[in-house]
């Protein structure tokens, strides 16, 4: 690792206007052109304003092996860079194992690359994100005018004589039960934004969460019983979820449904439903086979323009 002289390297070695250096961190500066003012020095030692001076015209870069392996350990990063697994964006088909709520092995399935391995943008997970709490807004808020204020048109009192400001009425915004002034009236919030941004934000969010691994694949989404101690059980198994987001295909099952409304951290959708803010909201997405298929069916389909 190649580092730069500076000055934490001199404050290493000594403190205040002067700075002792060591003979081999002399030579190596000797050896290398830096300015006259270094080498007018004469000795080991630098002063403050010598150095400033030096380090304004000297581009040297030190490693540790150059000096004689006196450079301070503690200026060295031992911290290793982490790399993924896998390279995410390359549309393969990814294979990942089925299972269900009873912990059985039901094989594998293949998902399609261009739906579960695509390029991550933050940019279209932000625009399609607002376009989807823009969109859900009521919208019904509003304010009443001068028109719509009750009370009476008259003159409150005469244009001049009395010593007091001119009024034409009393309904004005400045007196009390009076109306409002640019208020909000009822409308929509909802912004434009393409399909093909849409179905490209719900594909980068369902391969963000394959390549964190917290999608998993069902074969069906049927439960036992209607009991919500079972789906409690499940959850509570599974490693660092908080949230899940179960999605079938069809409508949902009469006893999931039943197991789950409690449970504010467990919620159900139909894959016609499934949509990036929801998957964001939930750190572990649970689908079943035919809410995969439906869902690449439904990215596939040619957009109606």
């Amino acid at each position: 690792m190649a580092l730069s002289i500076s000055r934490r390297v001199l404050r290493a070695f000594g403190s205040g206007d002067v700075c002792y250096l060591p003979n081999s961190l002399y030579n190596a500066f000797r050896g290398h052109d830096c300015g006259d003012s270094l080498y007018s020095m004469g000795s080991t030692v630098l002063g403050k304003a010598s150095f400033d001076v030096c380090r304004r015209y000297c581009t040297t870069i030190l490693t540790p092996n150059s000096i004689g392996g006196s450079f301070p350990s503690h200026l060295l990063s031992s911290k290793s860079v982490p790399t993924p697994d896998r390279e995410i964006g390359l549309y393969q088909d990814l294979v990942i194992p089925v299972t269900n709520f009873l912990n059985e092995d039901k094989g594998f399935m293949a998902l399609a690359g261009d739906v579960f391995d695509v390029p991550i943008r933050k940019d279209i997970i932000h625009r399609v994100v607002r376009w989807q709490l823009a969109k859900r807004q009521q919208g019904t808020h509003s304010t009443k005018t001068i028109s719509e204020v009750s009370g009476t048109g008259r003159k409150p009192w005469k244009q001049k004589g009395t010593g007091r400001a001119r009024h034409g009425t009393l309904r004005g915004p400045q007196f009390r039960g009076g109306c409002v002034m640019h208020g909000p009236k009822p409308r929509s919030h909802a912004i434009k934004l393409n399909k093909k941004v849409r179905r490209l934000g719900l594909k980068i969010a369902l391969t963000a969460r394959a390549a964190e691994g917290k999608l998993m694949i069902f074969e069906d989404l049927d439960v036992p019983s209607h009991k919500t101690k079972n789906i409690v059980n499940y959850v509570s198994q599974m490693e660092n979820s908080k949230k899940l987001l179960l999605v079938d295909g069809g409508p949902i099952n009469e006893k999931l449904k039943l197991a789950t409304q409690n449970i504010h951290y467990v919620n159900v959708l139909p894959s016609i439903g499934l949509n990036v803010y929801s998957i964001l909201l939930h750190d572990t997405l649970v689908m079943s086979r035919d809410a995969v298929d439906r869902i690449v069916e439904r990215m596939r389909t040619p957009i109606n323009r």
